[in-house]
C-alpha cells in the first residue's frame, strides 16, 4: 500500500518528487480518479467542483495526468461491483478530495472501497481529510458529521493520526497550541503538518516530507 498524505496537495517540489516516486513513472504516464466525496459534508458541491476542474488552490487533478476520471463514492452501493471496481484496479493513482473524514470514512465502507485499498497498485493520494481517514481516529477536534457509530474512529490503515493546516493563517484554531491538546487526547502518535508537508507511506514505514514545519506527538 502506498500512501502520500498531504495537508492541501502538491504544493511543492519535495511533495511532487515523492509522488512521482511513488508512481514509478511520470505523471503524464498515469490514469487517475479522482474522490471528491468528503467535500459535500463540509465544502459543499462547489468544492467538489473546484477540486474536479483544478480550480483549488490544492494542486491535485490538475497536474496533467494521462487520464482523470470521477469516483463518486456515494453512487457506488447502487452500481455493480463490475462497473467500478475494475477501473479502481487498473488506475494508477487515486486522487482523494479533503472535506468531512468522516464522511469520507463511512462512504468507504458502504461502498466496499474500503475494502479494496490494502490490495489495490494505486497510489492513495489525500488531502486534508483525504489524508485524516487513513488514522485510527481523527480526533475530537475533527468530528463534524456524526457517524452511525457516533466517535472519532477512521479505517485504521495507517497506525497515526494527522492534524492538517498547522498554522495556516485563515485557520487560527489549528495553531500549534490546538496540535499539541489534539494529540494528547489520541490512543496514537499524531503528526501536525503544515501545508507545505505531507507524509509518505511505503509499505506501513512513513517518511516526512517537507518544505514546511510539522511535529510529531506521542501518546
Amino acid at each position: 500500500m502506498k500512501l502520500l498524505l498531504t495537508s492541501a496537495g502538491i504544493k511543492n517540489p519535495s511533495i511532487h518528487n515523492a509522488l512521482v516516486d511513488l508512481l514509478g513513472k511520470p505523471i503524464a504516464e498515469c490514469d487517475a480518479l479522482c474522490i471528491p466525496t468528503a467535500t459535500y459534508a463540509m465544502g459543499g458541491p462547489g468544492t467538489a467542483w473546484r477540486f474536479i476542474t483544478g480550480r483549488a488552490t490544492t494542486p491535485m487533478c490538475e497536474l496533467g495526468w494521462k487520464s482523470l476520471g470521477v469516483l463518486e463514492l456515494t453512487a457506488l452501493p447502487s452500481i455493480e461491483k463490475e462497473r467500478w471496481v475494475p477501473l479502481v484496479k487498473e488506475t494508477d493513482v487515486l486522487l482523494v478530495a479533503g472535506g468531512d473524514a468522516l464522511y469520507l470514512s463511512y462512504w468507504m465502507r458502504q461502498s466496499g472501497l474500503a475494502d479494496l485499498v490494502p490490495s489495490l497498485r494505486a497510489v492513495w493520494v489525500g488531502l486534508s481529510g483525504g489524508s485524516m481517514v487513513m488514522a485510527p481516529n481523527v480526533g475530537e477536534n475533527f468530528v463534524g458529521w456524526q457517524p452511525p457509530a457516533g466517535d472519532d474512529r477512521a479505517l485504521g490503515l495507517v497506525d497515526f493520526a494527522m492534524f492538517p493546516h498547522l498554522d495556516h493563517e485563515s485557520m487560527p484554531d489549528n495553531s500549534m497550541a490546538n496540535a499539541a491538546k489534539w494529540a494528547a487526547g489520541l490512543p496514537v502518535p499524531g503528526y501536525a503538518i503544515d501545508d507545505q508537508t505531507a507524509i509518505k507511506v511505503t509499505d506501513g514505514t512513513a517518511e516526512v516530507i517537507s518544505e514546511g514545519h510539522w511535529q510529531l506527538f506521542t501518546p
